[in-house]
């Protein structure tokens, strides 16, 4: 129970600092374009509800109000209910005397304002990823770059499709040439369907097809359930801390050795040693290890059932990083490569969605990207944080300019609307369509987040 408060508490300062940065970027994008149209801004605000502090310049109340939960830009003219005229019954379309109201000015401005938005959100990612590109990109001290497969476990999709171990995936579900995070959202956007999958091996191309069950629809699944290990890395499985009275101890492992080889494979990660172990099902495995330089064994290590799984009982060296800044040319496309392949990737939700290819219960809602922040942040690594924060930015950008009122876009097509029938629709009606919009989208809110709060780990363990 301590420790679910205490990531529930890292995963919320996360999800503040996170999410509030992504919204705020996004009104500042709104402020600077409404400035410059010369439309009146009488708040620009970081946080809700009661004003904490903050100045005021010219016509706009610069504040941080008490509920930090992203911040909101306030125009004039722009709430429905304030152009109303609820006494006669009627609507005016703008104040004639009021220049600075967001609706007397045209329409084309308006849309900029709109769009404005989203695209502060899509330059704030394009800018995270250059800057990590740029100055940082954190890369294993020996990288594998192709999609070279380590392990299949026996009976699993994988291997009834005929995929082998030391097989590289050249293209999945129509993606070429594909990294594993690629091929992971390539599997988890079709569930319950079968893939074509190209392999490599030795000198032969091979078209197989690859069947996806619908577990991939959960949020806790893996390539390992599709039976899928990854070669992430080269060179044998580090050994940094063994655990007295072990399996490992009674074997005669030691801190600083490593294992080259288990029954005669040679892995390269521990989570590809994990799933050997738990398909054999606790099997005597004969090890080779090596101890400064040299070979020794094989030794023979009996596994135990140790926190609810097969394990030898060791602590793994952590993977050894470094720092490999790209030439900014380089960085520049990374960057934009990044941003493209994470908007075609939202798109492809969305038509999964349309398709009943995904199920909204796969959706994250805040709670969901609390944890997912909070993991990120529990890494203390650059790159997960600055992929996660542009990954989100991408998404606000995009979810804001779909054609639905209340969001962004919606705005934009009731202006393109507007302009099509060249005359202003009635503030009465605008204003009834954005309630009813209003309601489906926190009914939808209320639903991802009750789906959210049901996938808590404190939740699935109460599951008989």
């Amino acid at each position: 129970m301590h420790e679910f408060l205490v990531s529930g508490f890292r995963d919320i300062v996360a999800f503040i600092v996170l999410v509030g940065f992504m919204v705020v970027v996004h009104e500042f994008g709104h402020f600077v374009v409404a400035k410059l149209c010369r439309v009146r801004v009488e708040a620009f605000s970081f946080g809700f509800g009661p004003r904490l502090f903050g100045y005021k310049y010219g016509d706009t109340d610069y504040k941080v109000c008490a509920l930090p939960l992203g911040g909101y830009v306030k125009m004039s003219g722009e709430n429905f209910s304030e152009l109303s005229d609820a006494a006669k019954g009627t609507a005016t379309v703008a104040p004639p005397d009021d220049p600075g109201a967001l609706t007397s000015h045209p329409r084309w401005q308006r849309m900029l304002i709109g769009a404005a938005g989203p695209t502060a959100n899509f330059v704030l990612a394009f800018v995270l990823m250059l800057g990590y590109y740029g100055w940082i990109n954190e890369v294993p001290a020996v990288e594998v770059k192709s999609t070279t497969v380590e392990w299949i476990t026996p009976g699993s999709p994988a291997a009834q499709a005929g995929i082998e171990p030391g097989d590289i995936l050249r293209r999945v579900a129509g993606a070429d040439n594909p990294d594993w995070e690629k091929i992971f959202y390539r599997i988890k956007l079709n569930a319950n369907q079968t893939i074509p999958v190209t392999v490599e091996r030795a000198d032969k191309t091979l078209q197989l097809s690859l069947h996806v069950p619908a577990a991939a629809k959960n949020d806790d699944f893996d390539l390992s359930d599709e039976g899928l290990l990854p070669q992430l890395l080269t060179g044998p499985i580090g050994v940094k801390e063994v655990q007295p009275g072990a399996p490992a101890d009674q074997a005669g492992m030691r801190a600083g050795d490593a294992i080259q080889s288990v029954d005669g494979h040679p892995f390269h990660t521990v989570t590809s040693l994990l799933a050997y172990m738990k398909d054999s099902q606790g099997k005597p495995l004969s090890l080779v290890i090596l101890r400064n330089g040299a070979a020794l064994g094989p030794i023979i290590a009996h596994p135990a059932q140790l926190e609810g799984g097969w394990k030898l009982g060791f602590f793994a060296a952590p993977t050894p990083t470094r720092n490999s800044p790209l030439p900014w040319g380089e960085a520049v496309t990374k960057s934009r490569e990044y941003c493209v392949d994470k908007s075609s990737l939202i798109f492809e939700v969305l038509r999964g969605l349309f398709t009943h290819k995904v199920s909204v219960s796969q959706l994250a809602g805040p709670v969901g990207i609390a944890r997912v922040a909070g993991d990120a942040a529990e890494t203390m690594k650059l790159g997960p944080m600055i992929g996660l924060a542009a990954f989100i930015s991408v998404n606000l950008g995009i979810i804001n300019l779909m054609p639905f009122p209340i969001l962004d876009g919606g705005m934009i097509l009731i202006l393109l609307i507007e302009g099509v029938l060249r005359r202003e629709i009635s503030m009465i009606v605008k204003e009834r369509i954005y309630q009813g919009a209003f309601v489906v989208l926190i009914s939808f809110f209320v639903f991802i987040t009750f789906n959210d709060i049901a996938k808590l780990p404190f939740f699935t363990h109460l599951k008989p």
